[in-house]
């Protein structure tokens, strides 16, 4: 029995990078008991995506028809550039900046409906996924499929195309028209009108080549501020995000040391107070004591007087038996 591999990535690229170790080599396990060995090799060299490549696998899974126009002015920036389109790279590069700005938002969201809040980190690596997808037709396709498994490099511009590969305006192959005669053939002067007119094209053609050049490079330099001044805001945001938590722990701080202080105070007042009683318990005792003392001094006066009272009655008691 053949493996559907492709059936089995797709399913894997649509896991939270969490799930999809375990899910991949329990696939994997299948297709070797199934003796599919070539369709578990495929499978095995399955890669985990960042969370930020997920998270756009899922935006191009979750919101097909956004994902559609994406990648639509994606391949309009891309033949804007390879044309030197200045005119036009302007016009896709304001849709692009908005538009991304917006998926990103919209994979926020979904990431976040599916259990898996993303970083402000991970949104701006999710960004730069995005803009890779504009430029770069091999991130396009897997990402168009929801199955984008590595996070691609910082897209800076497109990529450069050569001279040769590029078609010529419609307007200098009008003006240059089939071998770039546009001439007469008329007797000895037709050859120099000729070769006259073909330089008069050729730097036509050289300074309108020179002028898209200059927009599209004006387009990339724009490009490039934005990137460096997002890049400074993102920086921005996590200092103030610092400056937040540090905040945060000094406020808990405080009140821990507040709270400490309060039970110290309970504490003291407390300590107080026992000692307070001890000393009323200590002049009580002292008085108790001073009292049995008084009582037992005149219960010795008492008892000397019994004894002197009985001396004297068996004195009494001695001499009327004498007298008998």
């Amino acid at each position: 029995m053949n493996v559907d591999v492709e059936r089995i990535t797709h399913e894997l690229y649509g896991l939270r990078p969490s799930e999809f170790t375990a899910a991949r080599d329990a696939h994997v396990a299948e297709a070797r008991r199934a003796k599919d060995t070539a369709a578990a090799k495929e499978i095995a060299a399955l890669r985990r995506p960042p969370l930020a490549v997920w998270a756009a696998n899922l935006l191009a899974r979750e919101r097909p028809e956004e994902a559609e126009r994406f990648l639509a002015l994606g391949a309009a920036l891309r033949e804007a550039h390879r044309m030197l389109d200045g005119e036009r790279l302007r016009e896709a590069g304001g849709q692009q900046h908005r538009l991304v700005a917006a998926l990103v938002r919209t994979a926020a969201g979904l990431a976040e409906a599916a259990g898996q809040p993303l970083s402000d980190t991970v949104l701006g690596d999710v960004e730069r996924t995005l803009h890779a997808v504009l430029a770069h037709p091999d991130v396009a396709g897997p990402w168009s499929r929801g199955s984008l498994a590595t996070l691609p490099e910082a897209a800076v511009g497109f990529p450069d195309v050569s001279p040769e590969a590029r078609p010529r305006p419609a307007a200098a192959r009008d003006e240059q028209g089939p071998e770039d005669s546009g001439t007469v053939e008329d007797g000895r002067t037709g050859g120099d009108r000729k070769t006259r007119t073909t330089r008069e094209t050729r730097a036509a053609r050289e300074a309108r080549k020179a002028e898209n050049a200059r927009q599209a490079e004006q387009a990339r330099e724009a490009e490039n501020a934005r990137q460096a001044k997002q890049a400074r805001a993102k920086e921005k945001a996590r200092e103030a995000e610092r400056v937040r938590v540090l905040l945060a722990r000094r406020v808990r701080e405080r009140d821990a040391a507040r709270e400490a202080a309060d039970a110290a105070k309970a504490a003291a007042e407390e300590a107080a107070g026992r000692l307070r009683r001890a000393e009323r318990e200590r002049e009580e005792a002292r008085s108790a004591a001073a009292e049995s003392e008084r009582i037992a001094a005149e219960a010795e006066t008492a008892l000397r007087a019994a004894e002197s009272a009985l001396d004297e009655a068996r004195r009494a008691a001695g001499a009327a038996g004498d007298d008998s």
